[in-house]
């Protein structure tokens, strides 16, 4: 991402006024941790999501004369980084095709301690359907409106709604079976 930077710290801002957005490379600073973010919990791979987030910067670099605010800036990045980690997520299901039933849940030791509860957590996160993931990774991490939500998705509101709960239903089932089996029940 580095390289991305020093080749555009010569960009200036292009509009004035209480919408103005960034010089480019400031837009990048400040926004280069959302995009990684949001490429880290699909893929769960520092370099895979090290190149989703740099080339969903340059996609913005080309894209960056119809960028119309900052609030249009941070809805284009977040939209843009969902579908292209939904892509990459797909890309690398093909490559290694496995079913949940094959992976193995995290064991009983790991909610001993908190950073063991996260990296549990973060696995069930992982383990959900596509689109299931992709509200549940908005919604809780990025913080967004069910409405934000909808828009980067493509999807109604409800919809949205309806993937919420059938993610944190899922998630509370398999929570559950594990602490059942680690309970001796």
């Amino acid at each position: 991402m580095t390289a991305l930077l020093a080749a555009t710290r010569s960009i200036a801002v292009a509009r004035d006024g209480p919408s103005a957005l960034p010089a480019f490379a400031t837009a990048v600073e400040t926004h280069k941790a959302m995009v990684y973010s949001i490429a880290w919990q699909f893929l769960r791979d520092r370099i895979a999501a090290d190149e989703l987030a740099q080339d969903v910067f340059l996609q913005l670099h080309k894209s960056w004369s119809r960028i119309e605010s900052p609030a249009h800036l941070t809805f284009w990045l977040r939209k843009v980084a969902t579908h292209r980690a939904i892509d990459a997520a797909r890309k690398r299901k093909a490559q290694a095709e496995s079913s949940l039933e094959e992976t193995d849940e995290p064991t009983v030791l790991e909610r001993v301690h908190d950073s063991f509860l996260s990296s549990y957590l973060q696995r069930m996160v992982a383990s959900l359907p596509e689109k299931q993931r992709s509200v549940i990774v908005l919604r809780y991490q990025e913080e967004m409106e069910l409405e934000e939500i909808a828009k980067v998705l493509d999807m109604k509101v409800s919809t949205v709604k309806t993937q919420i709960s059938r993610a944190l239903d899922l998630l509370r089932g398999k929570v559950s079976r594990r602490l059942g089996k680690g309970t001796g029940q």
